[in-house]
């Protein structure tokens, strides 16, 4: 039947597209860039057909839900950071049959999900950011997942995760990718000195609970890791309270998971927020 065939814990920081543009900010992410370039590469040397992001900028207030509209298509400027993101074309491709599995599955498990494929609902730049670099050419179909889960517990996020991986081993045919879009911690430097902290974490207290978590990531200490996510990701800011995080590690196998995380784009700060480009190696 079908295979994950990767997971990963992606950046999606908007800096990465104003790294692209003639200005003073020229490069300043070429190293993000360069590990979704890296991943990608995997991925289709892998055989994926379709990345699922858990989307840490799609904001949902009931319920779980599955963009998987037929294609995506469009110019997309942040509503958050225009100045950031601006006049961004996209076309991607997306993977009804999917995203429609993957509701199916997580419901039955008990944690309600709607798959909405006859849609206008568009993508949001957790989703557009990796795709753009990862995949301008269509090559990988796209399925995006809410994961700015305002009052949702992570269990349950835990459990959908869970069920999504079960549902592509059991009922897919073919390979997927899942990524987990989304910071580490997450507190956006103060208005006014953001400039100070374009290359910064906003906090040393953030910075340093981060990079132990990054250890603990390298060393495969889930059970540790497990027992302080909800804390981490009220205490630290977790971008999307950190659901994105816990529907990977849901599908790997949460605190019984024992993979030693492969850092792509070491951690780095971003506008006061903590980043990195991690592959979760699949047991």
């Amino acid at each position: 039947m079908g295979e994950l065939a990767l997971a990963a814990k992606i950046t999606h920081v908007p800096s990465m597209y104003l790294s692209e543009l003639p200005g003073p900010h020229f490069g300043c992410r070429q190293a993000a860039i360069d590990g979704h370039l890296e991943i990608g590469r995997r991925c289709r040397e892998l055989g994926v057909d379709t990345i699922v992001i858990f989307d840490t900028h799609w904001l949902v207030n009931s319920g779980y839900h599955i963009n998987c509209a037929e294609k995506f298509e469009g110019i997309y400027t942040s509503n958050e950071l225009p100045h950031f993101i601006k006049n961004m074309p996209y076309a991607y491709d997306g993977n009804p049959e999917l995203g429609l599995l993957l509701a199916e599955a997580a419901t039955q498990a008990g944690i309600h999900t709607r798959a909405h494929d006859q849609t206008t609902l568009a993508l949001e730049y957790g989703s557009l950011v990796p795709m753009r670099y990862m995949n301008s050419d269509r090559h990988f179909k796209v399925v995006s997942v809410s994961a700015l889960c305002m009052v949702h517990h992570l269990v349950d996020s835990v459990a959908l995760g869970k069920a999504f991986r079960e549902a592509i081993e059991q009922g897919y045919a073919g390979k997927v990718a899942i990524f987990a879009s989304g910071s580490l911690s997450h507190r956006f430097a103060q208005n006014g000195v953001s400039e100070q902290f374009l290359h910064k974490v906003w906090s040393p207290f953030l910075e340093v609970i981060d990079r132990r978590v990054v250890e603990l990531w390298q060393a495969g200490d889930w059970p540790t890791f497990c027992g302080m996510l909800p804390e981490y990701a009220d205490k630290c800011h977790g971008e999307g309270f950190m659901h994105d995080t816990a529907m990977l590690l849901g599908a790997l196998g949460w605190d019984q998971y024992r993979g030693k995380v492969e850092v792509i784009t070491p951690y780095f700060g971003s506008s006061g927020t903590g980043q990195i480009n991690a592959i979760f190696p699949l047991e």
